[in-house]
C-alpha cells in the first residue's frame, strides 16, 4: 500500500469516529427544562382526565354507577379538567376564545366519536360473515324443542332423542334402541 491510501483510510476512520461521537461532545443536553416538563405533565394529566371521564360515562351507561355518584364524580373531573386546561392556556402564547370547559367538552365529544367509529368499523367488518351463522344457529335452536331423553356418558350434558352426537362435547351417542 502506498502512503496516500493509508492517509485516505485514516481520514475516513477519523471522520466516521467524529460523526459517531458527535452527540457526546454537544453542549446542549437532552435534559428537559422545568417549563417543558410541567407542560408535558399537564398534557398527560389532561389525557388521564379525559380517559377517566370516558370510563365514567361508559360505567354510567352500563348501570354500574348510580346517578348521584355519577354526577358528583363527573362534576369533580370536569373541574379538574378545566383547571388543567387553564394551566395549559398559561403556557400557550395565544389562549383560544373558548372557555376551558367548552374545550374539555369538545375533547370528550371527539374521543367518543373516535371510539364509536372505531367500534362501528370493527363490528361491521365482523358482522357480515357472522350474521348468517347466527341466523342458522337461532333457527336450529327453535327447531329443537323436544325433551331430553338422557345424558351424555362422556360429559353429562342432556341429549335429545334425535341427537347422534353430544351437542356439548361431540361424543357419539349410543342409542338404547
Amino acid at each position: 500500500m502506498d502512503i496516500g491510501s493509508i492517509f485516505l483510510i485514516l481520514s475516513l476512520l477519523i471522520l466516521a469516529g467524529l460523526y459517531i461521537s458527535r452527540p457526546l461532545f454537544e453542549q446542549r443536553s437532552a435534559a428537559v427544562n422545568r417549563q417543558e416538563h410541567e407542560y408535558s405533565a399537564l398534557l398527560a394529566e389532561q389525557d388521564r382526565i379525559l380517559n377517566t371521564l370516558q370510563e365514567l360515562d361508559l360505567d354510567y351507561a352500563l348501570g354500574k354507577i348510580p346517578e348521584a355518584a355519577y354526577s358528583l364524580q363527573r362534576a369533580a373531573l370536569l373541574q379538574q379538567g378545566a383547571q388543567v386546561l387553564r394551566s395549559l392556556d398559561a403556557y400557550q402564547a395565544q389562549p383560544s376564545a373558548q372557555t376551558a370547559e367548552a374545550r374539555l367538552e369538545a375533547a370528550i365529544a371527539a374521543r367518543r366519536a373516535e371510539g364509536a367509529t372505531r367500534l362501528a368499523s370493527a363490528s361491521a367488518s365482523q358482522a357480515a360473515p357472522d350474521d348468517q351463522l347466527e341466523i342458522l344457529i337461532a333457527s336450529r335452536r327453535r327447531e329443537r324443542k323436544e325433551k331430553a331423553i338422557g345424558f351424555c356418558s362422556q360429559c353429562g350434558s342432556p341429549v335429545q332423542k334425535s341427537d347422534q352426537f353430544c351437542p356439548k362435547c361431540g361424543y357419539k351417542i349410543i342409542s338404547a334402541n
